[in-house]
């Protein structure tokens, strides 16, 4: 690993932003800055924008991994589909963390440490633990206690060393955050975005990360204690007002200086929807649209898959004047796959606008095939000739569709991407601040035609989750059904269920009263009838009430969080032998376009080596400049297969961990 430079302090003097607070001052200098002279409540936000860039490619490509989305960018599709990971996703979340987070947080802590400043040396605290966690859970090995110090070859720690002093500093935030600053210290409330300053939010916020951590150690018989995981939730969120968010906002386009992405949207829009690679897949629908077998719809689910315009009629001005709303299918890559084996795994294609009718010729040899596309025009009330094989469709002006002569993409406009807007990024400049819906182009906009309303967790004006009660009630409710208190465990499912409904109700209500919903139906509130009909249906009964189904809710409520795969983990994904547990993730399996046994080398579910674990070092840094402190603390680092070795905390002991590593 390359000697950390302080980049940040370029970005301090170069970059201007303006928001809901004020993100930047000047230094004490501003002729010659340097890493002392940034004040602490300038350094905090810039660390908190920085975190939410490394959490939400972190985010994006462990929900791939986790069945969430489907993606056709070639390295997460890996992740998705073909489970063949590459080393290709190991860079950015350790370079971001690296580059942009930690090298700054020591820098923090000491000048906070000189002015008795402990909120920000809380601060500090909080996002060593909520990076270093991360690190942990990605790589299992890392550069820790020699990580910041200089060092341009420092070396790694093992996975128990980071997980203890993960959580000593949370335990010494929370003391720092009760006590008073001295009088003149800057109040935490003038360099604080996530929390306004409050402490006690924070305390709690620090509370509910314990309880989180604790959780991970559920395999473990000798260190897993669920009383002490409800104690921490006792003092962790009570209430949705407890939640503790990263807000993005869509008024600057202002971009980032390392990868030029925009520097106040929601770290998760980033990835998942600031290009058009990502889709909703099969497995998340179908939780949406058929939890338990119920053929009950989710309030939640027109928020969160998109929906685009079809049946588009123009009128004399080009503008729309009628149409339907379509929602996405999903991506189907663990069942039959039907369109991805035809395709490739990659081959779900990205759509266009007719400006004009547009007629595409397709030739289609197989008989069966013709009439199955002829039926679709038809059933799309599409006018459409044929000759022989081929078959004539005319697009009318003012339709979203494949620019292709090959048939097996034409339906592809079904599987609307996640793709939504912000001012530094759409590339249309009359589309403003409270539109984010995404257009083809230009002429898509000027007639008004939405290609995605885009998803609610990834919007560049989406909260960026940090800590939530619903989290709480789901690492609650499961506390609660290992020690085989059904009663309390379905109490404390139906709570989060209700604490995710409503925080989203609340976050659509500030988008309907700031103007959102005039151009997108889905960021309005969901309907109040509708969620007490779904808490009453059969998708939330007590009937038949498992394991399955709490840890279930809590994938569909933390959605695009490396949460869901931590917690696959913990239950080995659908093997279904944890604790007589069950299956706790059915449907989730390696589909018919796996080719990633060099990766995944476990002959059957059971096999720990038969799941996607942890990711492979970053190449560059810990392998090229670094691999002889990094083999020498696990030998296997290097080998194609390290992507299905458990890491410290998905090892039932100690034994079995260290001796991994040999």
């Amino acid at each position: 690993m390359k000697k950390l430079k302080y980049i940040l302090l370029v970005s301090l003097v170069v970059l201007s932003i303006t928001s809901c607070k004020k993100f930047l001052d000047v230094n004490t200098d501003t002729d010659n800055p340097n890493n002392l002279s940034v004040l602490i409540q300038n350094r905090l936000p810039w660390i908190q924008h920085f975190y939410q860039y490394s959490s939400g490619v972190t985010n994006y490509r462990t929900s791939c991994m986790a069945g969430v989305y489907y993606t056709n960018n070639t390295n997460p599709n890996t992740f998705s589909t073909t489970w063949a990971c590459t080393n290709g996703n190991s860079t950015t979340p350790y370079q971001t963390w690296f580059v942009e987070v930690s090298s700054n947080l020591v820098d923090l802590y000491n000048t906070a440490s000189k002015q008795n400043a402990y909120h920000y040396m809380a601060a500090a605290d909080v996002f060593h633990a909520l990076g270093y966690m991360q690190m942990l859970d990605l790589y299992g090995e890392m550069p820790y206690t020699e990580a910041g110090t200089g060092n341009p070859s420092p070396k790694p720690d093992d996975g128990k060393t980071i997980y203890y002093g993960c959580m000593a500093k949370l335990n010494e935030a929370i003391s720092l955050f009760s006590k008073a600053q001295d009088a003149g210290v800057p109040a935490l409330a003038t360099g604080d975005l996530w929390g306004g300053g409050d402490v006690n939010k924070w305390i709690k916020a620090c509370w509910g990360l314990k309880a989180r951590y604790m959780m991970k150690l559920s395999k473990k018989t000798d260190l897993y204690n669920g009383d002490s995981v409800l104690y921490c939730l006792s003092k962790g969120p009570q209430t949705i007002a407890d939640n503790l968010v990263g807000p993005g906002f869509n008024n600057s386009t202002v971009t980032d200086y390392l990868v030029g992405d925009p520097v106040v949207t929601n770290g998760n829009f980033d990835y998942v929807a600031y290009g058009s690679t990502v889709r909703i897949s099969q497995y998340y629908y179908n939780l949406l649209t058929n939890m338990r077998g119920s053929g009950v719809t989710d309030p939640r689910m027109s928020k969160i898959v998109p929906a685009y315009m079809t049946g588009v009629t123009l009128d004399a001005n080009g503008k729309v004047s009628n149409y339907t709303w379509t929602r996405s299918q999903g991506v189907d890559q663990y069942g039959p796959a039907t369109r991805l084996l035809k395709g490739g795994p990659t081959s779900i294609v990205t759509p266009t606008y007719a400006t004009t009718n547009t007629i595409i010729t397709y030739a289609i040899a197989d008989a069966t095939e013709r009439a199955n596309f002829i039926a679709a025009q038809t059933a799309a009330g599409r006018t459409f000739t044929t000759s022989g094989n081929n078959v004539a469709v005319t697009y009318k002006a003012g339709s979203i569709f494949v620019n292709s002569t090959n048939y097996l993409y034409s339906g592809d406009t079904v599987y609307v991407n996640m793709r939504s807007s912000a001012i530094a990024t759409s590339g249309i400049p009359t589309q403003g601040q409270t539109d984010v819906s995404w257009y083809v182009n230009v002429a898509a906009f000027n007639a008004g035609v939405v290609a995605s309303t885009g998803s609610f967790q990834v919007r560049p004006v989406s909260d960026q989750e940090i800590v939530t009660l619903h989290e709480m009630n789901f690492i609650k409710a499961e506390v609660y059904m290992r020690k085989g208190d059904v009663a309390n465990a379905y109490t404390a499912y139906k709570a989060g269920i209700q604490a995710h409904l409503d925080m989203m109700q609340a976050k659509l209500g500030q988008w309907k009263a700031t103007g959102f919903t005039a151009t997108n139906p889905d960021m309005a509130p969901m309907d109040a009838n509708a969620i007490n009909t779904y808490m009453n249906s059969a998708a939330t009964s007590m009937a038949g009430f498992t394991m399955a189904d709490i840890m279930l809710q809590k994938y569909i409520a933390m959605g695009c969080s490396i949460e869901n795969w931590n917690d696959m983990r913990r239950f080995n994904f659908s093997a279904g032998n944890v604790g007589g547990l069950g299956v706790v993730y059915p449907g989730y399996q390696r589909g018919p376009l796996f080719t990633g046994s060099a990766q995944l080398t476990g002959g059957s579910p059971v096999d720990v080596r038969y799941w996607m674990r942890r990711w492979a070092l970053p190449p560059t840094y810990e392998i090229n400049y670094n691999s002889i402190n990094t083999l020498a603390l696990n030998i296997h680092a290097t080998e194609p297969n390290i992507w299905s070795l458990p890491i410290w905390w998905d090892c039932a002991t100690d034994d079995e961990y260290f001796k991994s590593l040999k």
